[in-house]
């Protein structure tokens, strides 16, 4: 007869933590869009023999110069594109800066999320993530009951009797 397993309650969420958790949906969608242009800004020259290196800085660096070398052998209204591409980037990059500082303001007025950006290694993101997931800190018995909760569990190996314990499954 299967039973089922006693199951721990979720605590409730204020206003405030949802609209965290919204921010930081709406934020790593926006980087995504991010990745997206920066790919097409590297892509659509490509076509044309224009190659750049990976990266953020090293399309920061190209970009500015790229339209001027292949003006002669692109179309204009490509030129004008490509020129696009790249106030669409700056734009982006102005809303996810603009949601940090919303997420850096909610900060300043949370104790908890200022408790644990004091840790080394959290920042303004993964301190505001980490108090608006949680609900209420009071909730958990221990830290350790936390991070399972989270999925921050060891691996496990073994058979019978001896059990070995392995590394984190995940990172937050």
């Amino acid at each position: 007869m299967a039973t089922q397993m006693a199951s721990k309650s979720v605590a409730v969420k204020t206003e405030a933590q949802q609209l965290v958790l919204a921010l930081h949906r709406v934020r790593q969608q926006l980087v995504k869009f991010c990745t997206m242009q920066i790919n097409s800004l590297r892509g659509l020259p490509t076509e044309y023999g224009e190659v750049m290196g990976v990266g953020r800085a090293v399309l920061n660096w190209a970009v500015a110069g790229v339209p001027e070398r292949l003006a002669g052998c692109l179309p204009a209204s490509l030129i004008d594109i490509l020129r696009e591409q790249w106030s669409g980037l700056e734009d982006l990059d102005r809303q996810i800066a603009q949601i940090e500082r919303r997420l850096q303001e909610w900060m300043k007025n949370d104790e908890a999320a200022k408790a644990i950006a004091e840790i080394p290694g959290v920042g303004l993101l993964t301190a505001t993530a980490a108090v608006a997931t949680m609900g209420q800190a009071k909730a958990f018995k221990s830290g350790r009951q936390f991070a399972a909760w989270l999925g921050l569990v060891p691996g496990q190996t073994g058979s019978g009797s001896k059990m070995e314990l392995q590394r984190i499954s995940k990172s937050v």
